[in-house]
């Protein structure tokens, strides 16, 4: 007779079944294919048909910490976000320069860049944010050191990079001029459809802009305008709604 076991899985090849006298080794090599499958049939008749986990209960009482990121942005002081109006026209001047940079990105990339200037290594990290931002707001011994223009090789894997370099300094650093004009470079030649790399630091950027903006003291600080509009870049243009300033 079949067993419940054999019924739901018949054999898919003719196995000769034994008489239970045969000396079958289960730790040695097989002799021939006939012997195999009787190995395999042994092991499997030797195994439970249900199988019962044991937990116990006592480690499932305990506290267990659980990560959660929160997806959307600070909420802005009130005051402190920008218009609907403003977001929309911010967002149509930087449509229309992205369109410029494609229009002449072949232009740039046949030129080659001057020769005294020393451009960091792909994978040099630490390179990129001295080379952005200047020595000495790099160490962070001041914010008014003359840094490069925004003016390099925006292949797409230099762009990438020096984003997430940039925005890695950002995460611990305060925000600084040449910082914002590199990032809106940076974002104005990146582009669509966004690599899940990028998508991941366009929106890490916005949300840091918007914790920085939550402890501003003043609508006069002169970091509110920017902030403001890499958060509205990333949110509207670059269809991140989740993230976007409401209409007050």
């Amino acid at each position: 007779m079949k067993s419940d076991v054999e019924e739901l899985m018949p054999r898919l090849l003719p196995v000769e079944v034994g008489d239970g006298t045969e000396d079958l080794d289960l730790n040695g090599p097989p002799r021939n294919p006939r012997e195999y499958l009787r190995q395999v049939q042994l092991e499997a008749s030797l195994c439970p048909e249900v199988v019962v986990a044991q937990i116990d209960p006592k480690k499932l009482k305990k506290k267990q910490t659980v990560n959660a990121s929160v997806a959307g942005c600070q909420a802005a002081p009130v005051g402190f976000s920008p218009s609907l109006t403003w977001q929309q026209h911010q967002v149509s001047c930087f449509s229309e320069i992205r369109q410029s940079i494609t229009k002449h990105r072949n232009h740039w990339s046949s030129q080659t860049l001057d020769d005294n200037v020393l451009m960091p290594k792909l994978t040099d990290e630490e390179g990129w944010k001295r080379f952005c931002l200047g020595e000495k707001v790099y160490l962070g011994t001041s914010s008014c050191d003359a840094d490069t223009d925004p003016a390099l090789d925006y292949s797409k894997a230099t762009v990438s990079v020096v984003l997430e370099s940039l925005i890695s300094w950002f995460e611990e650093r305060d925000f600084v001029p040449q910082l914002g004009r590199w990032l809106y470079a940076l974002l104005a030649c990146l582009e669509k459809p966004l690599l899940p790399e990028a998508h991941s630091l366009i929106r890490q950027l916005a949300r840091r802009c918007a914790l920085l903006r939550s402890t501003l003291e003043s609508q006069e600080d002169e970091r509110l305008s920017a902030l403001n509009l890499l958060i509205c870049l990333v949110a509207r243009y670059f269809e991140q709604n989740d993230l976007a300033d409401q209409q007050e």
